[in-house]
């Protein structure tokens, strides 16, 4: 019988995860400014990869087949895509506006979960994406009126695909029995793969002209950021929903401003921190509305199960399943 690991346990972990994923941005910024964005994220993989396969040959932890190589592969693809768009976006705007855009992957989760359980959700929640949206218009202004640039609208995407990747992990995965450990390193070839790709030649003219700082942000992306966090992130996952985990992780945008402003001497001045305080407000309200509506189904469903304890025709009759 597999032992339930305490809720406190899981909580503790993601928040960890964001923690280091919160200072990341910052480490990003400064690798790439060395190394070019394609050869870091390649970088970053690699290195991921290799101490992961070290790690999962000391476990003799059997690698996936079959779906969940199929599964553990497409993963690795929407992965690759958002650590790519997060790094290309940071390069071009601030540690800080990254980290705090990245939030609101907090707010574009709840809407895939909902619409793949065909559960929509209420009014109010998308309030509070408007009021998210308008945290965002503050945040990247820098105190006057101007359009998103590049890197914010990068971050913006890398958003949107994070939350597609942590809704299908948590529906491809649940049920399967795959490792964690193998599953993640699949993921962590498949994304060294492409990113090397596309790197090319660049790849080993960065390696050579690696400074020791550069290294030391390259192992801490690869080890702490990369294994650590994904390796947890899907193990987590399993053990809660989809939602819980992203309202856990969101604290990121906390950790990232706390970065960036004390390590990174970066500043958002005061349209900007009105900003940031109204994206992240937004962001755990809309979160919490969801968290109530989720409840309130379950809670409905679960009475009229008592309700009508028949067969499959009672309960069929009352609408469908």
């Amino acid at each position: 019988m597999t032992r339930r690991v305490p809720e406190l346990v899981v909580d503790v972990l993601l928040v960890a995860v964001a923690a280091v994923w919160g200072a990341s941005f910052l480490a990003a910024k400064e690798l790439v400014a060395e190394t070019g964005v394609a050869s870091g994220v390649a970088l970053r993989f690699v290195v991921a990869a290799l101490a992961l396969g070290i790690l999962c040959l000391a476990r003799r932890e059997r690698m996936p087949r079959g779906p969940g190589l199929v599964i553990a592969a497409v993963l690795g693809c929407s992965q690759a895509a958002v650590i790519g768009l997060e790094t290309a976006g940071v390069h071009l705007t601030s540690a800080t506006n990254a980290g705090l855009l990245i939030s609101l992957a907090l707010v574009f989760t709840p809407v895939l979960e909902s619409v793949a359980a065909r559960s929509w959700l209420p009014r109010s929640y998308f309030v509070a994406a408007v009021a998210a949206v308008v945290g965002v218009a503050l945040l990247v202004s820098g105190g006057g009126v101007r359009a998103p640039n590049l890197g914010d609208l990068l971050i913006v995407a890398a958003a949107i695909v994070r939350a597609v990747h942590v809704t299908a992990s948590a529906r491809l995965t649940r049920n399967r029995r795959d490792s964690t450990l193998a599953v993640v390193l699949v993921q962590m070839i498949v994304c060294a793969a492409l990113s090397s790709a596309i790197a090319g030649a660049e790849l080993p003219r960065a390696v050579a002209g690696l400074s020791p700082a550069g290294w030391v942000a390259v192992s801490f992306l690869g080890v702490l950021c990369s294994v650590f966090a994904f390796v947890v992130q899907l193990w987590a996952v399993r053990r809660t929903s989809a939602t819980r985990a992203s309202i856990l992780m969101g604290t990121e945008p906390v950790w990232a401003l706390a970065v960036g402003v004390a390590l990174g001497g970066e500043a958002l001045g005061p349209a900007g921190a009105v900003g940031a305080a109204l994206l992240v407000a937004a962001s755990y309200a809309g979160q919490a509305i969801e968290r109530r509506h989720r409840l309130s189904v379950h809670t409905r469903e679960s009475a009229a199960s008592v309700r009508m304890p028949g067969g499959p025709e009672r309960v069929g009759a009352a609408g469908p399943p």
